[in-house]
Parts: C-alpha cells; sequence; structure tokens
C-alpha cells in the first residue's frame, strides 16, 4: 500500500519538474511558484535546469499527462459512483478524461494542441497503473463519507488544475 502512494508522489514530482521546467510559465503551478520566488529567479534557475537536463518533446509535452493519468489511476482503482442505479467505476474515468481534453483541445474548447501522442502515452500509463497494483478491496462508493484515501483521489483530479495555461 505504502509502495503505491511513493509511485505517486514520485510521478507526480516528476511531473511537477517537467511543468516547472519545461513548460510555458503561464500554467497555474509556475504563476504560483513565481508569485512566491519572484519571475527573475524562476526565470534564471529554469534556464539553467533546461541547459544542464535536455529532454525531448514527448518527455515535456506527453508524459507529464501520462503521469498523471497513472496516478489517478491508482488512487480510483478502489472507487465507483453510482449514475441512474448504475455503477461507473472511477479507474475508467482518466482515459474519459484524457480523450474529453484531447478533443477539448482540438476545438480550440480549453487551452493546448491537441497531440494523438497525447493519448497514446496516457494509455500506456492507464494500462500501467490499472494493471500494475491489483486491488483486492472491495470498492467503495466515493460519496460516502470521506476518509483519507478517498481526500487524496479527489485531490489527484483536482491537480490537473495546476497545469491549466493561462492566456
Amino acid at each position: 500500500m505504502r509502495k503505491k502512494y511513493l509511485f505517486i508522489c514520485l510521478a507526480l514530482l516528476i511531473s511537477l519538474f517537467i511543468y516547472l521546467f519545461y513548460r510555458t510559465d503561464r500554467t497555474a503551478v509556475n504563476e504560483i511558484v513565481i508569485k512566491l520566488i519572484s519571475f527573475k529567479t524562476y526565470a534564471g534557475l529554469k534556464a539553467y535546469i533546461v541547459t544542464m537536463f535536455p529532454l525531448n518533446n514527448v518527455a515535456i509535452y506527453s508524459l507529464p499527462e501520462g503521469l498523471w493519468v497513472f496516478c489517478i489511476t491508482l488512487t480510483s482503482k478502489p472507487y465507483y459512483i453510482t449514475l441512474i442505479n448504475r455503477r461507473v467505476y472511477l479507474v475508467f474515468m482518466p482515459l474519459l478524461i484524457c480523450i474529453v481534453l484531447e478533443v477539448f483541445q482540438l476545438f480550440h474548447i480549453t487551452n493546448g494542441r491537441f497531440d494523438f501522442m497525447d493519448i497514446g502515452v496516457s494509455v500506456i500509463f492507464w494500462i500501467l497503473g490499472n494493471y500494475v497494483s491489483k486491488d483486492g478491496d472491495e470498492k467503495q462508493d466515493i460519496m460516502t463519507r470521506p476518509n483519507l484515501k478517498m481526500i487524496i483521489c479527489w485531490a489527484s483530479y483536482g491537480i490537473v488544475y495546476l497545469a491549466h495555461v493561462f492566456k
């Protein structure tokens, strides 16, 4: 159980690192950091990191989403929601969100650029998250009285906001 949460933390830290130093400074997480340490300090640190550790475009633009999908897949596995008297298992929600966000980008409903690579990487990480960790616990309704695991699950969905790009 603890290993699962260590994987989640590591994956989110890698995503955060990529967002902070390789993506636009107009993302929500970068704007928060800039307010905390100043733009000048941030820009200098970013220039140094990018020079010292060059990454390819797949690592910069597709890997963070794939890692996020991995994390929310792991945290969603034990839960379901009930819609119209049917159980909808949340383990499928990361795939749905990934595809919907890409379609929104395709039609310019949200900021960003549609990319099949993002979907492909996300599907691979969803499969890893779904099949690497076998969850033997009985499934729970996510809308019941919250516990720490449920809060972590909800928070892992909320983290996607930090990647939002402001115009």
